[in-house]
């Protein structure tokens, strides 16, 4: 089979490349190319364009960026036709991915799309559009099956692609305090994220908690984007910082406190007691108020149904408010999150994840062929 590939950005090119992994073992024979990044190229398909030329945040860059975007998409669409796929696998990346996905619907190419645009937070009515362009629907998360069948798209859901990493692995957790020399002390990590606008926002609230707490080691998790000077602030207030050893921190770390986003949900299957902080522009944050439609911005919490670690936004994060949780955390408030962690990570499923999905595909474009 010949699949053709899209994804947009890190976070895809990585679980696109488990996939790509995991076909290439049950059809060692397939062709696959596509758009990605490193990973991808890893396991074995042909790049045709890198993530590095695509990723566009925020709508200032994307207007400023507007002829790049429109030639890229008639570059693919080029591509596409030219190496005439099986199928096109489209992963997440849905502001480039579901205009992909209408084209080539009416070019009469098979459309499978791997990780739902999160329809259920904002953008409702991109259902009625993956219903009419979109063959086969793969989801990642539990919640979203019955959410998007209720509204008629049908989709498929195998587990969480992270299942299939080494998260869950046993760490030696002195051979981590060694490597990055750090003094043998409890620890509470710090995932600031990785933007610039997002390091400095929390830095007013991070740097203010050690001073609180002497007697744990503070410890950032350095996102890849980023270089120590960056962290500047945070080193001169005796907090360390590590990188590309994020899941190793939280194996070593007593509790953690946590932005948004996936680390959420990584902080969770882990196991570390931690909170969510998160601070933006007064702008966005009234922009979001009013489109996105959850209840919690934790995709732990999303994936639990209920809240099982606190959420402290814009104005409710501030140094006292993470201190106290903190405090209610190290005095048995951690007891029930840690088996609320444990239920979150049976609704995820077992290793495997990427293998399933892959069987998927195939034995549905053998079956349609």
């Amino acid at each position: 089979m010949k699949y053709f590939i899209i994804a947009g950005e890190v976070s895809g090119d990585l679980h696109a490349s488990k996939l790509v992994s995991a076909i290439r073992k049950e059809e060692p024979w397939a062709q696959l190319r596509g758009w990605g990044g490193d990973e991808m190229k890893k396991a074995g398909t042909k790049i045709l364009k890198h993530i590095n030329e695509l990723a566009f945040m925020g709508f200032s860059e994307v207007i400023a960026n507007l002829g790049t975007i429109l030639s890229n998409f008639k570059t693919v669409k080029k591509q596409i036709k030219e190496f005439d796929p099986d199928v096109l696998v489209l992963v997440d990346y849905p502001g480039f991915n579901m205009r992909i996905a209408k084209w080539a619907k009416k070019q009469g190419f098979k459309v499978y799309y791997y990780i739902a645009p999160q329809a259920w937070a904002w953008k409702a009515g991109r259902v009625k559009k993956l219903i009419r362009d979109v063959d086969e629907m793969y989801i990642i998360l539990p919640f979203e099956k019955p959410w998007f069948e209720k509204r008629g798209l049908r989709v498929n859901y195998f587990g969480h692609p992270l299942m299939d990493s080494d998260i869950l692995d046993e760490r030696d957790r002195k051979d981590f305090l060694r490597r990055n020399d750090l003094p043998d002390q409890e620890i509470i990590a710090m995932l600031p994220g990785s933007r610039k606008q997002e390091l400095k926002r929390m830095e007013s609230v991070f740097l203010e908690l050690p001073s609180e707490f002497p007697e744990f080691k503070f410890v950032v998790a350095g996102a890849p984007s980023r270089k120590l000077a960056d962290y500047q602030s945070y080193l001169d207030h005796s907090i360390s910082v590590v990188f590309d050893q994020t899941y190793d921190l939280l194996h070593a770390a007593n509790y953690a406190m946590v932005t948004s986003g996936t680390a959420t949900l990584e902080t969770a299957l882990i196991g570390t007691p931690f909170m969510v902080c998160y601070k933006t522009s007064p702008g966005t944050y009234f922009m979001a108020k009013r489109v996105v439609k959850v209840p919690y911005i934790a995709l732990a919490n999303l994936i639990a149904g209920k809240k099982i670690v606190e959420e402290f936004i814009q104005s409710q994060c501030s140094p006292e408010t993470l201190g106290n949780e903190l405090r209610q955390l190290m005095h048995g408030k951690n007891e029930q999150q840690i088996k609320d962690f444990q239920e979150l990570r049976k609704n995820l499923k077992d290793k495997g994840v990427s293998r399933r999905i892959a069987g998927d595909m195939i034995g549905k474009l053998v079956a349609t062929a």
